[in-house]
């Protein structure tokens, strides 16, 4: 008699059950996460318009060169230091996540220290918004019904920002944002048992999708 063994996916808590198909599967742009969670830029703009300013300030005052680029270097360290360590949690964050979808659910698996695996079934999904940036990456966040809240600090990086009252997860930093949520939108609806095409998704200032039909579309 010969047994089969079933073997399991990256990014899913086990093998897929019988019946279930794996629509796609990604990581993370961790380039995009440094920027857009863990904001290494602003902090670097933040030291910089401190350095720049300590600088005005000696030189209004008189101080000598040396005193100035004491004041300089002091501030440099550890703006390049705090830059440093959210660019390793960016990468980090980007070699640790996979993005799982089916065509009866989505699968977050995130955690650098601790890993955890988030299953969103469509049944639980109310909405999903797509917003792009200008480096060409997105963020895809899902609207979860009623009674089924996640506490905003477990998904965190892959929270959608300033949604705390009502978190959203968030397919974060996609490398393909509208091919995949073009995919998002086909499966919701197949499995909603609609058969009309999603209609494409655009970047817009702030479209959004929701509905009984799930049809994706774009929103900030």
């Amino acid at each position: 008699m010969t047994t089969r063994v079933r073997r399991g996916i990256a990014g899913l808590p086990g093998p897929l059950p019988a019946g279930e198909r794996l629509i796609w599967q990604g990581m993370p742009d961790w380039r995009s996460l440094a920027r857009h969670a863990y904001h290494v830029r602003k902090v670097a703009v933040y030291f910089g318009i401190l350095i720049a300013w300590s600088v005005t300030v000696d030189l209004h005052d008189g101080h000598p060169p040396a005193q100035i680029l004491g004041a300089v270097v002091w501030l440099i360290v550890p703006g390049a230091c705090a830059c440093a360590l959210l660019t390793a949690l960016a990468w980090l964050s980007g070699r640790t996540t996979i993005y799982t979808i089916t065509d009866r659910r989505i699968c977050l698996r995130y955690g650098i220290a601790l890993s955890v695996t988030l299953n969103l079934p469509f049944a639980a999904i109310e909405a999903a918004a797509l917003k792009t940036h200008a480096d060409g990456t997105g963020d895809l966040a899902v609207k979860i019904g009623e009674g089924r809240r996640i506490a905003y600090l477990a998904l965190w990086p892959l929270a959608r920002p300033w949604h705390i009252r009502s978190p959203e997860p968030m397919l974060r930093a996609l490398p393909e944002p509208q091919h995949v949520a073009r995919l998002l939108g086909a499966a919701l609806a197949a499995s909603a048992g609609q058969t009309e095409r999603p209609r494409p998704v655009e970047p817009v200032a702030r479209p959004e999708l929701s509905g009984a039909t799930a049809r994706t579309a774009a929103a900030g």
